[in-house]
This record gives C-alpha cells, structure tokens and sequence, in this order.
C-alpha cells in the first residue's frame, strides 16, 4: 500500500508538470508565477526521483537476497514444493516495482530536457514572413531563436571596368522572439552585414541593424482575423522584402527591381493590422515616410531611414492583399501600395510635395517541383524637379521594373533516392528604368535603363541549407556593365 501511494504522488507530480509545460499563458504575472511553479514542481520531482532511485537500490538488495532465498528454496523443492510458494509473488512485485521506477525517471528526463531545449521545429511562413522569422509564433511560450547567413562570392566577366573579384561575409541574422502569451508576441531581426563594423584596406566597414522589432497583439477584440501589431515593422511590399531568408529566393543576389525600385530590406516605424479571411491575407499599417534627401537617379533606396531617429513630419502608409485560393494549391495573386511624403517640411525643397505612391502586382504558382513568379513595379514621385534640384541628381518623377522566373527541381528525375534534397536550375528576366519619366527639360539617365538575365542552379542537401550558382548578363540602354559569375552559400535556422 506504501509503495501505491509513492507512484501515485509520483504521477500525479509529473501531470502537474506536464500541464504546466503546455497550458495557454494569459499575462507576464501569471507566466512568471506558473514558472516558479514549474521550478519547484521539478525540484519536488528530483526529490521523488532520488527517493525511488534509494528505494530501487534497497530493492535490488532485496532481490539479490530473495534470488539466493530462491536458489536455495529451489535446490530443496523436490522434497518440498510447497515451500516456494510465498517467494514467486514477492520477486513478481519487486520486478514490477523496478519497471515502474525506470519508466517514471524516463519521463521525468525528457521533460527536463523539454524545458531546455525545445522540440524541432517544422518550418513554415506565417504572415507574410520568412520561415525562421515566424519561429516565435509556433512555440508553446517563452524565448525563440533562429537566423540565418548569406556568404558571397562575385566574378565581374571583364576586369576592363574597374571591377575586382569579390568574397564577402554578406550577412548573418539572428531573429529573438519572445511569447509573452497566446496574444502578445514579440519578434525581432538582428543584421550583421560584411562580416565586421571596421573599414579594412579593401573596403569600408560593415554595419549592425534591427531589421525590425515590433509587438503582434492577435486576436484582437476577439476577433481571428484581427491581429494587431506596432514597431518597426518590414513594409510589405513585393516578394523579397518581407521574405529575405536565402534559402527561399533563386539566385545569389536579390532581384534589382526588388533592391533599387522596392528598397529591400525597407522597414519603418508604425502600426496597423494584419490577418487572414478565408483564402485572403492582408497586411495595412500607418508608417514614417522615405527621405526624399536620399534619393538618387538610381532609385529610392537612399531615402531609406531605417528607424534611426527617423524624420516623421510627413508620413504615410502601406498596404498589401494576397489571394491564395483553396481551389487551387500553389497559386498566389496579390497587390501591394506605399503611399507618403518624402519630403518631410524640410527647408531644402521649399513648398515642394515629395508625394510618392509606389506600387507592385505580384503572382506565383509553386507545383511539386515547378516555381513561378511574377513581379511588375511602378513609382510616382511628385515635385521630382525640386528634389532632384536639391540633391543635384537627376530624380525620375516615373520609376518601373518587372521581372519573371522560373525553376524546376529536377532532382526527383535524376537522383530519386535522395528525396529530401532539391536541385533546381533556375532562370530569370528582369528589367528597371530608374529614369523612365523624367521632369520636362531633363535629359534622363539611360545607365540606369537595364535589362538582365539570369541563369542558375540552387542545390539544398538539406532543405535549411542551399548552395547557389548563376551568370548575370546586362545589357543597357546606353553604356556597358559588366556580366558576372556568383556563387553563394546560405542557412536558415
């Protein structure tokens, strides 16, 4: 009976830490509670385990003693049979005893090892953002770490041009997210870029930024497909700029359209809502603007203010809207808009406006082993004369780009037996007109009217691992740019 009620505290113990490993977590006071709780629960268990490992001990002594009892009774039971009668049971419950102990200490290891190190995680986008960055939403409570890293080496085909060969520790990433409860969560990106801060004899430094860091508050009023989040946030436009992690793009280097037209990685301080309804995503926040100061014949990626003391004089806002239809897996149709003053009151561009709408249509198809995708992209700038004036650049008031792709894993084909790997040689066409309209009386610049093409192949021995390879043909409207070989190594985690 007093070995009953041991392995029946015993139970009940582990439960109790069982449940409190997985319930829903409701504030910062009751999660810090319930993890003190947890703590002692576990001391309390060690205790009952340390007790039953005594108890086994004095148990095997007990066996050893009942077995030479055994040896003995069964050396005398053809002249007494009946004298083993009352060990058999004895040595029945001290077997099943040890079973017991050995199972209990099983199960009470791996919850530790639980607590310490969670279990693997299954990799998946979640609104609108990279697999690894959308860890912290898949875990039960608590801390989540991921990242990934990008190493890059560039071959310009001519060394006629001033170009030279390039390797470069291109990034490295760390995401933290923390899961205050099942409604509040904080996620974050942490960029080192060019593997060191400090200039080197052969280039200038590198640089250390948040990408971004926000709060999600879901479900708000109660409602699924209300979530709520305010920080700084990615704005979502295009395929790459939420969705940045190697792994998950063809080629070594990003799309131009989506680094020149569509600043990726663009993110700026604000707030808004995002969700899904049935087969639609959206995603609309309220955001500081670009900096019109940062503006160039190139494009709008210097405009970016990146949450660093950012200029709020003038805002603006995006917005996106994904169809995914249920009637057909693997389609994706959407659009997304940024719309904002650029110009933020400052005395350098007088009365100027700076208003900027640039905007993107998007589609992708992925079908067993067949990628799609689609991307055209157009920039409206106001008083583009009176910006350009005041940067002494020639700024575009119309911007546009497009590109297409296409891959196809063909490892299925050559290589069947090794199914969790993936070879996919990938081609793509893409064209950018930084100066495509010009303000009346300017000439444009038609360096900045490209075409390139790509051809490459992306290979995964593991699906979070991916080694690249492509050639880069340019061909410009007026001038020369040198075709280039990269190859690329990347991870996510």
């Amino acid at each position: 009976m007093h070995r009953t009620m041991r392995f029946a505290r015993l139970a009940i113990s582990l439960a109790l830490a069982m449940m409190v490993g997985v319930a829903p977590r409701a504030g910062a006071d009751e999660m810090d509670e319930i993890e003190r709780k947890g703590k002692a629960l576990l001391e309390q268990l060690q205790q009952e385990l340390d007790a039953a490992r005594r108890e086994r001990q004095k148990l095997e002594a007990e066996r050893q003693q009942l077995e030479a009892e055994r040896r003995r009774l069964e050396a005398e039971r053809q002249a007494a049979p009946a004298a083993t009668a009352g060990a058999e049971p004895a040595l029945a419950e001290k077997a099943e005893t040890e079973r017991k102990v050995d199972i209990l200490a099983s199960e009470i290891e791996q919850l530790k090892t639980n607590v310490a190190v969670p279990p693997t995680y299954d990799y998946k986008s979640q609104y609108g953002l990279g697999p690894a960055a959308s860890k912290v939403y898949s875990v039960a409570r608590g801390l989540s770490i991921g990242g990934y890293g990008e190493f890059t080496y560039t071959n310009p085909v001519s060394h006629t041009r001033g170009t030279d060969d390039r390797a470069d520790a291109l990034r490295f990433v760390l995401y933290t997210g923390y899961k205050f409860s099942d409604r509040i969560v904080f996620n974050s990106e942490i960029e080192f870029e060019h593997g060191t801060t400090s200039a080197t004899v052969s280039s200038g430094g590198g640089e250390v930024s948040v990408e971004f860091a926000y709060l999600d508050f879901l479900k708000a009023f109660d409602q699924d497909w209300l979530n709520l989040r305010a920080g700084l946030v990615l704005v979502p436009l295009g395929f790459i700029n939420e969705l940045h992690e190697p792994v998950f793009f063809f080629g070594v280097n990003r799309p131009e359209v989506e680094r020149q037209l569509i600043p990726t990685t663009w993110r700026e301080i604000g707030a808004g809502f995002f969700g899904e309804m049935g087969d639609f995503e959206y995603r609309g926040y309220a955001l500081t603007s670009l900096n019109a100061d940062g503006f160039t014949a190139s494009g709008l990626r210097g405009g970016r203010q990146q949450g660093n003391r950012a200029l709020a004089n003038g805002g603006g806002g995006a917005g996106r809207l994904d169809y995914t239809p249920s009637w057909a897996k693997g389609l994706l149709v959407g659009a997304s808009v940024f719309a904002g003053n650029t110009t933020q009151d400052q005395p350098e561009f007088g009365n100027a406006n700076g208003w900027l709408t640039l905007a993107d249509a998007h589609a992708q198809y992925e079908w067993k082993g067949l990628h799609l995708r689609g991307l055209a992209a157009f920039a409206f700038l106001d008083d583009a004369r009176s910006i350009g004036n005041a940067v002494d650049q020639t700024v575009a008031n119309q911007m546009e780009g497009h590109y297409l792709e296409a891959a196809y894993d063909i490892m299925p084909l050559i290589l069947p037996e090794y199914d969790r790997q993936y070879l996919a040689p990938f081609v793509r066409y893409e064209h950018l007109d930084t100066q495509w309209h010009v303000p009346a009386g300017l000439s444009p610049d038609e360096t900045k009217d490209f075409d390139s093409y790509v051809l490459g192949l992306s290979y995964k021995p593991h699906p979070q691992v991916v080694l690249k390879f492509d050639y880069r043909a340019f061909n410009q409207k007026k001038g020369e740019r040198a075709d280039d070989i990269n190859l690329g190594l990347g991870f996510v985690f």
